[in-house]
């Protein structure tokens, strides 16, 4: 068993369903809206619910930023590569090459499940943990996302390429910008490690590398921001595309090369 801690963290794990619930501790001290609609999920959901100290809940989330509730459920269950796949398509994917900073991991968690991604892969080393805090960075969202874990990266790039995936890498030294790239496609982003970005041979099975300009003194953003900035780009060219009005006919599309075609 696990602890989640936080209003949303809570609220949402009540809400998708996907969870074990051995029960979830309130704070006698508070009394608001908030934490009446998450006790009010618990009776619906006929989750236990039982009424502490804010010290208690403290000691269990070993954190004083719990908003005064606290869950004690079942670690969440991660999918295989295959699981992502199944579903409508186009698919857009996120695929994470080494973040290891939990707020990051749940930024990029919330932003995927706002810009409509279809699931996340994590590699199984040098990851950050779906951890109570990564949880709580993502407002939630980690409970609505489908997320995979894979042993080796390039390898699970190379069976989405086979998919008819295309693989995006994310690198200040990508030539082509961001929104320049054609996301109406299956495609998958891969972002990499805070500071050193992608590893060398995660690079070399992208088929295109793609840059965010930048016109300041620094050369990149943060990955969490990095990655929001190129998910809603997908977001925006997708729903532009389903908005074309059906009676049109539709315009010939650019074929897309590789890196190396």
């Amino acid at each position: 068993m696990e602890v989640l801690y936080g209003l949303h963290s809570v609220e949402e794990a009540l809400r998708a369903g996907n969870r074990q619930f051995d029960h979830v501790c309130v704070a006698r001290e508070r009394h608001d809206q908030r934490l009446q609609r998450v006790i009010d999920l618990c009776r619906e959901t006929a989750v236990r619910l039982r009424f502490e100290p804010r010290e208690h809940l403290t000691k269990l989330a070993k954190t004083p930023g719990h908003q005064g509730v606290v869950a004690v459920v079942r670690a969440k269950a991660l999918l295989e590569l295959e699981d992502l796949l199944d579903g409508p398509e186009p698919r857009l994917l996120l695929a994470l090459d080494g973040v290891e900073d939990p707020q990051n991991l749940g930024a990029l968690l919330r932003t995927a499940d706002g810009a409509g991604a279809d699931g996340v892969i994590l590699t199984e080393r040098r990851s950050a943990p779906i951890s109570p805090v990564a949880i709580k960075a993502s407002a939630g969202a980690a409970e609505h996302v489908p997320i995979a874990r894979v042993v080796n990266l390039s390898r699970a790039l190379e069976q989405l390429k086979e998919r008819n995936l295309w693989c995006v890498g994310l690198d200040e030294r990508g030539t082509m910008s961001y929104d320049e790239f054609d996301f109406t496609s299956n495609c998958v982003l891969v972002l990499g490690r805070e500071g050193a970005g992608l590893h060398d041979l995660v690079r070399k099975h992208c088929d295109h590398l793609l840059s965010i300009p930048m016109a300041g003194k620094v050369a990149s953003l943060n990955v969490s921001v990095a990655g929001a900035v190129v998910l809603y780009e997908a977001a925006r060219q997708r729903r532009a595309a389903q908005e074309q009005p059906k009676a049109a006919a539709p315009a010939k599309k650019k074929v897309q090369k590789g890196l190396g075609s």
